[in-house]
């Protein structure tokens, strides 16, 4: 007879031997590892970005070649603040200068963008203080003035930081002519576009980008880690030598150089940055790309999948060529745009029709051709400048002449190459540049209140229509009677005397005059404003057309880009606050597209809640430059912008 204690026991086994048997074979089913993939560490984990904030920048100036519309400014602290700093650069009888009627006491505010070099330009802003005599900043000219940081130390005393920037140029008003009553106010604030050349305090160093890892996970072995895994993507030459993008100086701070291909769009670099991947075998890696390519080939996870994949770098391209195959427009789109980013010219033709048929997509695509730079590139951003998109409604063809698509794609191949043969360039007497498009459909005039001054005809033979009474600023005169083929351009002035110049109304010869004639850029923005008004221009007058992010994309009313399916969901495309730095953020009110959108309302005001809105960055972790967040100082320190509409 057996022992029953054996027979236990061997039964005992058997049981356990089955039950592993069963738990092993769950484990290999590969359904279950596409439920649930293995847990995988981002930089984006472990990092906070500094670098991103604009440093807010102050002084007080002096505006001269004011038409008696200044006075002697009342004491105060920004008077003595103008008087030292005249008395520094050897003005002897600084109260006397004050005491002109065409000069005023105004306080500057500038913001230095992220990522800048030593003489690079951005915009400065001018504004007259309360309790002034002045009463219009129109046709003046800031004296240079040096800006800082701006701190108030005890006893109510300003105390100004290390001089990063510095500033002068002609004042251009926030309306066109300036003479109305009901702008009154606008006399007394100008912005002057590039006014500002960035020349970097002490070190003389332009801002760059930093990574801050984490006080849980601050070790100099994490940062060497991270610096190396981003070095492997991002790289550069140098006498022959590869150098990483990223170097770790300390256990915490690693600092960040940004590629090449991003300088126009660094916010898409940290984005991909935060996407790299720390400790990934082969296999692993292997493995995430195979969940990757099923993820790009859905529209709603596309933009996440397309943007790891662009993380990991060459390895990903072939599964993005898979994605421009795709008859959804969202993944050929996202597909498109990363393989741009990678220097892969494939998707060239997609972000071509995506710029000109679909403005959700539209910025994004214009930066990604930019980026490219190629021949094919160049040539496709000339076409959107020069023929009409052709829409069928109601089964009849139209032309339609998007502004914001000829603009953005001027706007586009300018940073490519600002020589480039097709856009021309004309420097008019340093004040501002003349760009003539020979495009085709209507005829257009674009001005920009943003970084350069420039006017870009659209249409080389648009000719002012008479009758015809125009100003250019105080001194000159642009007049031509009805039925007249000439114009005559006068320019009065006391201490030179009068010139006199008749030509075609051609508009672009026409501006060529006045130029010549020492017009400044305010002075012909004025000129063009008075012409639409009065009906004087052959095409319409745009001023800052420039495509947005935050946009939705409706997948049924993009036609031209493919279509989409009927019943999917609208899809926002980025946020509205971050945009490839290319494209300004115009001050400006929504279009007629936006104010039919119902939603647009609620999702402004949440925007910035938005962590990873699809085609842009998630800034959620943000730092000043040492690891800590800091608010934002919107007003100054010394409060000289500070407005109703500022946060305080």
């Amino acid at each position: 007879m057996r022992n029953p204690r054996r027979q236990f026991l061997c039964l005992l086994l058997g049981t356990m031997l089955a039950g592993c048997q069963k738990l092993s074979l769950r484990s290999q089913n590969p359904d279950d590892d596409e439920a649930k993939p293995p847990e995988i560490n981002y930089i984006k984990d472990q990092v906070t970005v500094s670098g991103l904030h604009p440093i807010l920048i102050e002084a007080v100036g002096w505006v001269t070649n004011l038409d008696n519309t200044g006075g002697d400014p009342p004491p105060s602290m920004y008077r003595s603040m103008l008087v030292r700093d005249m008395q520094k650069r050897g003005i002897t009888k600084p109260n006397t200068l004050l005491q002109s009627p065409n000069g005023a006491l105004v306080l500057i505010r500038a913001a230095v963008p992220p990522v800048i070099e030593v003489g690079d330009h951005f915009d400065v802003e001018v504004v007259l203080p309360e309790n002034t005599e002045a009463t219009s900043l129109k046709g003046g000219w800031l004296m240079e003035a040096f800006l800082s940081e701006q701190a108030m130390v005890p006893g109510g005393r300003p105390m100004a930081g290390h001089v990063l920037a510095k500033a002068q140029g002609p004042v251009m008003l926030s309306t066109g002519e300036g003479e109305s009553a009901s702008v009154g106010s606008g006399l007394k604030h100008g912005r002057i576009l590039g006014g500002g050349t960035y020349i970097g305090g002490l070190t003389k160093k332009g801002r760059e980008l930093s990574l801050y890892v984490r006080s849980e996970f601050r070790s100099v072995r994490t940062t060497k880690k991270m610096a190396d895994q981003i070095g492997k993507r991002f790289h550069y030459h140098e006498h022959g030598i590869k150098r990483p993008m990223a170097t770790a100086h300390t256990d915490q701070h690693i600092e960040l150089k940004v590629h090449p291909r991003y300088k126009e769009n660094y916010i898409r670099y940290i984005q991909v940055i935060r996407r790299i991947v720390l400790n990934e075998s082969a296999i692993e890696r292997r493995d995430r790309m195979e969940r990757l390519r099923k993820s790009l080939m859905v529209p709603k996870t596309a933009s996440e999948a397309a943007t790891e994949l662009e993380a990991i770098g060459p390895d990903s391209i072939l599964i993005l060529k898979e994605g421009l195959k795709s008859p959804d427009p969202l993944v050929r789109f996202f597909s498109a745009d990363a393989l741009a980013y990678m220097g892969e010219s494939a998707g060239t033709t997609v972000l071509a029709a995506a710029a000109r048929y679909e403005p959700a997509f539209r910025v994004f695509a214009l930066a990604a051709l930019t980026t490219l730079g190629t021949d094919e590139a160049r040539a496709l951003l000339k076409e959107l400048m020069v023929k009409p998109t052709i829409e069928t409604v109601d089964g009849a063809e139209r032309e339609v002449v998007s502004a914001e698509t000829r603009y953005g794609a001027f706007r586009a191949l300018w940073t490519i190459d600002k020589h480039d043969e097709f856009i021309g360039g004309e420097n008019m007497n340093d004040e501002f540049h003349l760009h003539v498009i020979p495009s085709e459909g209507d005829s257009m005039v674009h001005l920009t209140r943003f970084r350069v001054p420039e006017i870009v005809v659209f249409g080389a033979n648009q000719k002012l229509q008479t009758p015809i009474n125009l100003s250019a600023g105080r001194h000159i005169m642009i007049t031509a009677p009805a039925g007249s083929d000439t114009v005559t351009i006068s320019r009065f002035e006391a201490n030179t005397g009068d010139h006199q110049v008749t030509i075609g109304a051609n508009l672009a010869e026409v501006i060529r005059a006045v130029g010549k004639l020492k017009a400044s850029y305010p002075d012909v923005a004025q000129m063009l404003v008075q012409a639409d008004r009065q009906s004087n221009l052959d095409g319409r007058l745009e001023i800052d057309a420039l495509p947005r992010a935050g946009r939705y994309y409706h997948p049924l009313a993009s036609a031209g880009f493919g279509g989409g399916e009927e019943g999917r969901e609208k899809t926002r495309i980025g946020r509205p606050d971050l945009v490839p730095n290319m494209f300004p953020i115009p001050d400006r009110t929504r279009s007629s597209e936006e104010s039919a959108d119902d939603d647009d309302k609620a999702d402004a005001a949440t925007a910035t809640k938005d962590a990873d809105a699809p085609g842009e960055a998630s800034l959620a972790d943000v730092s000043d430059g040492d690891g800590k967040k800091r608010p934002s100082r919107p007003g100054g320190f010394l409060g000289l912008f500070r407005r109703k509409d500022d946060s305080q």
